[in-house]
C-alpha cells in the first residue's frame, strides 16, 4: 500500500456566468462564493479504494453562452513521511542542548502551486 494523501483542497475559479451551484462530495466538503466565484472543495484525506468525486448542476445566467474554456484547478495537498525530491538526511550534529534529541526525520511533501488543466 503507498502513502496517505492528506489536507487534500481543490480551488476551481469558475467563469463569471455561474449563479451557483448545487454538488454532492463523496468525500469532504465544498464552498461555492457566487461573489467572488471561487468553488473550494476540502477532501481532507483520501480514502482509499473508493476515490472523492464532485458530482451535480450548475446554474448558469439566463442568455448567457455556455464558457468556452474548462476551469483551471488549483490543488493543494500533504503526504507524511515521503521525500519526492528523493532527499535523504543521514546526520544531524547539535550541539550546546541540554537534552538528547529524538533520532528520526520527519519528512512531509507538500504541494506548492499545483494547477490541473483539462
Amino acid at each position: 500500500m503507498g502513502k496517505v494523501v492528506e489536507s487534500v483542497l481543490v480551488i476551481v475559479h469558475m467563469p463569471k456566468g455561474v449563479l451557483n451551484m448545487t454538488l454532492t462530495a463523496t468525500q469532504g466538503n465544498y464552498t461555492f462564493d457566487p461573489v467572488t466565484k471561487v468553488l473550494i472543495w476540502d477532501i481532507g484525506k483520501i480514502i482509499l479504494p473508493k476515490l472523492p468525486t464532485l458530482k451535480g448542476l450548475i446554474n448558469l445566467q439566463s442568455g448567457a453562452p455556455k464558457p468556452e474554456e474548462n476551469p483551471t484547478l488549483n490543488v493543494q495537498f500533504q503526504i507524511q513521511q515521503l521525500v519526492v525530491s528523493g532527499l535523504k538526511v543521514n546526520r544531524l550534529d547539535m550541539y550546546g542542548e541540554r537534552y538528547k534529541p529524538f533520532k528520526g526525520v520527519k519528512y512531509v511533501t507538500k504541494a506548492g502551486t499545483f494547477q490541473v488543466r483539462t
